[in-house]
């Protein structure tokens, strides 16, 4: 499926002519202002609308797309599980994927079960943004470097991406907003800078 994401950016960017060079943090811009032009998009987490502004990748985004919340992950997947259920199309930010184990009981429990649960009544539509790795020049200690991905990997049914390049961040959003169902995409801070 991220194959498919990637070689249709490629091709419509190769119809256009265009030829451009994008960093991972250009990209990750570039998918935020993309999933902001949906309707019912919204993006909520702690450092969204304030602070670091998601490292930057939320600054293009309307304030009336931008939902601050506690540093409360449980609050935060909560809040985003009943938004999908009204409609909305909730991109949940995990600043520190560290911190994401505290979500775990509405991400595995809520979020991946509540389609099957639920006889297909409730299709979730929302995605799980979460960030990994060290950031360099800070050094972040042994609290923001620990990787739960296999963890996930090995608990929950919907898709996990980890994209490696810009092509592959794009190509991640473009199917994370296509997609009828949640999806996880774990950034890595270190890969930020990277062409």
């Amino acid at each position: 499926m991220l194959g498919q994401g990637n070689l249709l950016i490629f091709q419509e960017r190769k119809q256009e002519g265009v030829v451009f060079r994008m960093n991972y943090r250009d990209a990750i811009k570039s998918s935020m202002e993309m999933l902001s032009q949906e309707d019912k998009s919204i993006f909520l987490g702690y450092n969204v609308a304030f602070g670091s502004k998601g490292y930057g990748t939320f600054n293009n985004i309307s304030s009336k797309k931008l939902l601050e919340t506690p540093l409360a992950e449980n609050l935060m997947m909560g809040l985003g599980i009943g938004m999908a259920l009204e409609g909305y199309k909730p991109l949940i930010f995990f600043e520190r994927h560290d911190f994401i184990l505290n979500a775990l009981d509405s991400i595995v429990n809520h979020a991946d079960k509540l389609n099957k649960l639920s006889n297909g009544q409730y299709n979730l539509s929302l995605i799980i943004r979460a960030t990994i790795g060290a950031s360099k020049p800070l050094n972040p200690g042994p609290q923001h470097t620990q990787d739960f991905t296999e963890v996930f990997k090995s608990l929950m049914t919907f898709p996990i991406y980890i994209p490696k390049t810009p092509l592959e961040i794009l190509g991640a959003y473009k199917v994370a907003r296509d997609i009828n169902r949640p999806i996880m995409v774990i950034e890595r801070r270190d890969l930020y800078d990277i062409q």
